[in-house]
């Protein structure tokens, strides 16, 4: 707990008038306890994961500043403050030269980043949670959806309170949704673009709900659509990317600025996704949960443009270069049966 500051019950002047003020006053990574009706239950809200994926953390500084109590105890967990607090603010997934902190959720733990990730997994043990929430934003215009490991009628519900998608994902990637805890359903939830109102909405809307409520599915939950087998699409090594309206001379692979769009579409085959140095190298790797690269099976280039190759369900694409290049362009899903 050591790499954890502990807040329990906190009044407004503690929670400060804004999200950024709250973090400050926090001052580094922080789990804040908030006493219930029922103390016999705990709910777990994790944000800030990635320091540029505020809606979590201002649906937090709302919901605490107005003094709510929640229908059981809830744990808010907040990750990576200092890469929030940045300057110009909320614009770094993580410091330069640390790791994605939701890439530490697996052994050895390494470093400060790997030290804060079993922390909260140690929190997160001792509590006990009936249900773990994990707020993000994507950086590319996408819908409110949910990641989970299993996509039963719990799991199901609880991202009900946020959308109407869920990605069951059999990835390894270190992330905290993928880690096991006594059971709990675990979800992330992707509130929508970073920096958009609908998402911040989204998020807050959500949290109210779920933390007002005795049951952690909603009455009357609406139907949720289950995606699964998701691909992992990203640039290979050593490829130079941009993202802009036209090709860019000299480099590997120029992503459409606008190719957005098709996120949680299915799009045909001889989509565009961007472009290609005519007889440069092959430009995407697009790899399956047991390491198979299935790209040319999925795209094709032709002539400097590279293409869908069949009918896909691109997601979670980004238009921000950095971290397309760091993390990945995008995934492709399919609808579950």
């Amino acid at each position: 707990m050591s790499r954890l500051v502990v807040w329990h019950d906190p009044p407004p002047e503690r929670v400060g008038s804004s999200a950024v003020e709250l973090l400050r006053n926090l001052g580094g990574p922080g789990a804040i306890f908030v006493r219930g009706e029922d103390s016999s239950r705990t709910r777990v809200l994790v944000t800030l994961l990635h320091g540029n994926e505020p809606s979590g953390v201002r649906a937090m500084h709302a919901w605490l500043r107005r003094g709510r109590v929640p229908r059981v105890d809830c744990v808010w967990i907040v990750g990576a403050v200092d890469a929030a607090l940045e300057p110009p603010g909320f614009a770094f997934r993580h410091l330069p030269g640390r790791p994605d902190l939701n890439r530490c959720f697996r052994p050895p733990y390494e470093g400060v980043d790997g030290a804060i990730a079993r922390a909260i997994l140690e929190l997160l043990d001792r509590t006990s949670p009936e249900a773990i929430l994990d707020l993000h934003n994507n950086t590319g215009h996408n819908p409110p959806y949910g990641i989970a490991t299993r996509a039963d009628g719990t799991t199901r519900g609880l991202c009900a309170w946020f959308g109407e998608r869920l990605v069951k994902s059999d990835l390894d990637l270190g992330a905290l949704v993928e880690v096991s805890v006594r059971g709990a359903p675990s979800v992330t939830i992707e509130c929508g673009l970073a920096g958009d109102f609908e998402a911040d909405r989204v998020a807050l809307r959500g949290v109210e709900a779920l933390l007002a409520s005795d049951s952690i599915v909603p009455e009357g939950a609406r139907d949720v659509a289950v995606y699964d087998h998701p691909v992992r699409v990203s640039v290979r090594s050593g490829i130079d990317l941009a993202i802009a309206a036209v090709p860019r001379s000299g480099v590997g692979l120029t992503l459409a600025w606008n190719v957005d769009r098709h996120n949680w579409t299915e799009v045909g085959p001889g989509t565009t996704i961007g472009w290609v140095n005519t007889g440069g190298a092959w430009p995407v790797e697009a790899l399956t949960p047991d390491g198979a690269d299935i790209s040319r099976d999925l795209f094709e280039t032709d002539d400097g443009v590279l293409r869908t190759r069949r009918s896909l369900i691109p997601i979670m694409i980004t238009t921000d270069a950095a971290i397309a290049a760091s993390d990945c362009l995008f995934y492709v899903v399919r609808r579950s049966q």
